[in-house]
């Protein structure tokens, strides 16, 4: 087994003597790259994204952004990582480099103030740049915007936009949603965005994702009596879980990362399962799909393609694009927190978990799979292997997350709906619940108030009576109880109208 080290804007760095705990940030503002800042370290700000090699859905390789300051430098071991200092071409014999077409429009159009916010814009804006299947939907020409103002030609308009979101190139405003910038604003920004072309014939990031990502490397980094441990199979990992029971399992590091950062833990033994293949299929079966553990929420929403509706209303209210290039499902349901947003949709789609151990495989419903809070059925050594969702799915889904926010924030109440309505009958109703008790639950009073029943503003409201009382909901500093009870009933209230208004449209 060689050496531990990562590749960074093209040159191997040793990853010896970073403690297994050191993050990439860390790892690589140690190394002189100090363009990757730190401002939240809980993964929030963006402050710290950078590019990684990851494979592609529509080509080998796609270049993914992800938060720097959650990641431990080992589980890069291996890879290749860009940061914004990498990004400029050119240099070599005492010229300056060419500025990367991302950096030159934030340059040009007033995208950068104080600038601390402003690499991990370019690395996330950089990511989108590269995205495949990005394409521009009008030239940008002369016109007016929003509020009447002349753009000069070549300037961003919204002409040939498909949605507010996108711009006339293509770009998704989402790609953006991790990042934070607190003086400059976001309109420069997101001119800088929707100004972007396509990348140059002989661009270097664009030529690479022709080519397959490094493979993952099967890791052993110890230093400092503390170990980083990427096992090459689903049999070695669990072998090393049962020979190490107090070994920290992660995969993207989303949770961990920020344990590790906030609250100063550390483990004496980490094993990454993020990279096994056993845990990153995705398949469809004659009764079901299957999607794996370790497959990231970005890798799910863009190979489902909306074949999950319900999922695919999730995925962007999840955390932000960055956060989802890292968290998987299997991470979600592991730490069993009673506010992920994944459990209340995937209790409504009736979803079961497969649970590999030393002994074999065993698939258990998840409505039993949480037993108190962040306590679940897994028994040690067992990992997630799977999640498995029974077809056909429900024609009547929607997810209701209620936030202070849009975006990139946890969820006060989230509430997920698949119902079998025929010819105005309720036939079944399955409702996903979360932040209304110590585990995600299904309501399952609410759910035997429809069932059965015409699917009518008077069954509706009685149920939502019903639903209201579900669950044993708090006062904490996100919402009241009274108020997370309240937005029960409003949800199911507003799910009747929203189909209701279909129908009648």
């Amino acid at each position: 087994m060689t050496a531990a080290r990562i590749t960074v804007n093209g040159t191997a760095a040793p990853l010896a003597p970073a403690a297994p705990h050191t993050t990439l940030l860390d790892f690589l503002r140690q190394r002189g790259l100090t363009g990757t800042k730190e401002g939240c370290a809980e993964g929030e700000c963006g402050a710290c994204s950078v590019l990684v090699a990851r494979p592609g859905v529509d080509k080998p390789t796609d270049w993914v952004a992800v938060n720097a300051c959650l990641v431990p430098a080992a589980a890069l071991d291996g890879q290749e990582v860009v940061t914004s200092e990498g990004l400029a071409t050119g240099g070599e014999g005492g010229t300056p480099p060419a500025l990367h077409p991302v950096q030159q429009e934030l340059a040009v159009r007033g995208g950068s103030q104080c600038g601390y916010c402003t690499p991990g814009f370019v690395c996330s804006m950089a990511a989108e740049f590269y995205r495949p299947g990005r394409c521009a939907h009008a030239e940008p020409t002369a016109g007016t915007d929003p509020a009447g103002a002349p753009h000069p030609a070549g300037s961003p308009d919204r002409a040939g936009a498909p949605d507010p979101e996108h711009g006339p190139n293509g770009f998704d405003l989402h790609a953006l949603s991790g990042n934070l910038c607190r003086c400059t604003g976001y309109r420069p920004i997101r001119d800088a965005a929707f100004a972007v072309g396509e990348p140059a014939e002989d661009d270097p990031l664009a030529r690479r994702r022709e080519q397959a990502p490094p493979a993952p490397a099967a890791t052993a980094y110890t230093e400092g009596g503390s170990a980083f441990l990427r096992p090459a199979s689903l049999p070695e990992a669990l072998r090393l879980l049962g020979e190490r029971p107090e070994a920290v399992v992660v995969a993207g590091s989303t949770d961990w990362g920020v344990e590790v950062n906030i609250r100063s833990r550390r483990a004496s033994c980490v094993v990454a399962v993020d990279r096994l293949a056993e845990l990153r299929e995705l398949r469809f079966a004659s009764g079901h799909v299957e999607l794996g553990a370790a497959l990231t929420l970005t890798e799910l929403e863009r190979r489902l393609d909306g074949r999950i509706p319900l999922l695919a209303q999730v995925f962007p209210q999840f955390a932000s694009r960055l956060i989802r290039n890292s968290a998987t499902l299997g991470g979600n349901l592991g730490t069993g927190s009673p506010i992920g947003d994944t459990p209340p949709a995937l209790l409504a789609l009736d979803a079961s978990l497969v649970l590999a151990g030393a002994d074999g495989e065993r698939e258990v419903p998840l409505r039993d799979y949480f037993t108190g809070y962040r306590q679940s059925v897994r028994r040690p050594g067992e990992l997630i292997r799977a999640v498995r969702i029974p077809l056909p799915l429900a024609p009547v889904t929607a997810f209701h997350k209620i936030a202070k926010r849009r975006f990139d924030d946890i969820s006060s109440v989230a509430v997920a709906f698949a119902l079998d309505i025929e010819d105005g009958t309720v036939r079944r109703a399955r409702i996903g619940l979360g932040g209304v008790a110590a585990t995600p639950l299904r309501a399952l009073a609410a759910e035997a108030a429809l069932e059965g029943r015409p699917w009518s503003a008077e069954t509706v409201g009685a149920a939502a009576e019903v639903l209201r009382t579900e669950g044993t909901p708090m006062d904490d500093h996100r919402a009241s109880a009274g108020y997370r009870s309240a937005m029960l009933g409003q949800s199911l209230l507003k799910l009747y109208a929203q189909t209701t208004e279909a129908v009648t449209s």
